[in-house]
């Protein structure tokens, strides 16, 4: 018999918890510029798990919900109190059925995993360098607005 990890976390103020299951499918870097505005940093991090793996617990979140330029719907979680953003979901293919856990909310050890992807890097801050093997200048979901507008893959 398996026994699946568990790993917690929340918000800054400590209204909302959570908890989730078993290892996440999808580690990802993102430098997107609306991870940029969501974060106020230079990029987002996020683990994403089966919709089903993931159990809050306590505290009252806020919803924003937007379309990406690619036509994609975001719905991004944060605490009511702080602010702090803790999750999300993407309508699209790749992501249907996931929840995306804000990394820096997880309970130390935060980063209990291998990033396995970086996305968005054509709006990479210049400053940052990693070891991350899988560097995409979009991202799989991604459908560019203009025909011509190329996908392409870091190497």
């Amino acid at each position: 018999m398996t026994v699946e990890k568990i790993h917690e976390g929340g918000c800054a103020c400590g209204e909302v918890r959570y908890k989730t299951k078993g290892e996440p499918k999808v580690q990802a870097v993102c430098h997107c510029r609306y991870c940029q505005l969501r974060t106020g940093s230079a990029f987002g991090m996020g683990a994403y798990f089966s919709a089903d793996n993931v159990e809050f617990n306590s505290g009252e979140q806020t919803q924003f919900k937007y379309e990406t330029v690619s036509g994609n719907k975001v719905t991004t979680s944060f605490c009511k109190k702080c602010g702090s953003t803790t999750n999300w979901s993407i309508e699209s293919k790749m992501m249907a059925g996931m929840t995306a856990i804000a990394v820096g909310t997880f309970d130390p050890p935060t980063f209990w995993f291998k990033v396995t992807r970086e996305i968005f890097c054509r709006s990479k801050a210049e400053f940052i360098e990693n070891d991350i093997e899988n560097k995409f200048e979009t991202s799989a979901s991604y459908k560019p607005i203009r025909k011509d507008e190329p996908r392409k893959t870091v190497v």
